[in-house]
């Protein structure tokens, strides 16, 4: 099949709309419809004008309202009408996001496809947590990892390669799994008091930050009642969030805000 319509795969970020791309804001703007995931952030969902259609195709563990595969075939069934048709995807498209997947698909089915790269869970929440991924003597590598495999299977990871005390490790989708990729990763050779932090909703103000060490992540995840999205960096440079952290969420802010007022009605 052949057709004039183009699916634009494009990334939103880990959720700040201040984030998003010039290109990607326009091209939401000029949509005829919009297929969305679940991890696109509801800032985001308002920048889509009104009256667009919007097609919502989010999954989580053991609940997906479409599979995969429907949903590649959503998307060739949208490219028949000829409209102008934005995939949203939560970070970027090509990291974790299946979107070379769903690219791969496209193309195969004689649709055209563009893709809007969009800024990677791991640098904006590692920047929003005053964590640099890499620090010249901290960490001259940064390694992105998957904490979830296809079909909920046990993770398939090379270990001993993950261990490197000048290496940031950042893991995505690894709620679930902390536990086992926490302890595996100290069996490879990880010291357990390697410093750790938890970032649950990144860069947006739900953002909270946890940070700790490496044998103790999954007791943090359970006794914080942590939930998705969440995204783990273990490594050296942890150590420079408390120096390095600047982002106060607009909830922090408010309630500075109260208090300098009600500090200036006492002093009145």
């Amino acid at each position: 099949m052949s057709s004039s319509a183009c699916v634009y795969l494009v990334g939103t970020g880990p959720g700040d709309p201040d984030l998003l791309t010039v290109k990607a804001l326009r091209l939401l703007q000029n949509a005829d419809v919009v297929v969305y995931d679940r991890l696109v952030s509801e800032e985001i969902i308002q920048q889509i004008p009104t009256g667009v259609s919007r097609i919502y195709v989010g999954k989580s563990t053991g609940n997906h309202t479409l599979d995969q595969e429907d949903i590649n075939k959503l998307l060739v069934k949208l490219a028949e009408t000829e409209r102008n048709i934005v995939r949203l995807k939560g970070g970027d498209p090509y990291i974790f996001g299946r979107g070379g997947e769903e690219a791969l698909y496209l193309t195969r089915h004689g649709i055209s496809f563009e893709i809007v790269p969009g800024i990677t869970s791991a640098s904006a929440c590692g920047a929003y947590a005053g964590i640099p991924l890499t620090h010249r003597g901290y960490a001259n590598t940064v390694q992105f990892v998957t904490g979830h495999a296809k079909n909920n299977q046990d993770l398939d990871l090379n270990w001993p390669t993950l261990v490197d005390a000048n290496k940031t490790l950042v893991i995505y989708m690894g709620l679930s799994n902390i536990g086992y990729i926490s302890s595996k990763l100290v069996e490879a050779g990880m010291p357990a008091s390697t410093p750790a932090a938890a970032i649950e909703n990144g860069s947006t103000n739900r953002q909270h930050q946890h940070i700790t060490e490496l044998g103790k992540l999954a007791d943090l995840v359970k006794r914080e009642g942590l939930s998705a999205p969440v995204l783990f960096i273990i490594g050296q440079v942890v150590t420079l969030a408390n120096e390095l952290d600047w982002y106060v969420t607009h909830a922090e802010a408010e309630i500075d805000a109260t208090f300098e007022d009600h500090e200036q009605d006492m002093q009145a």
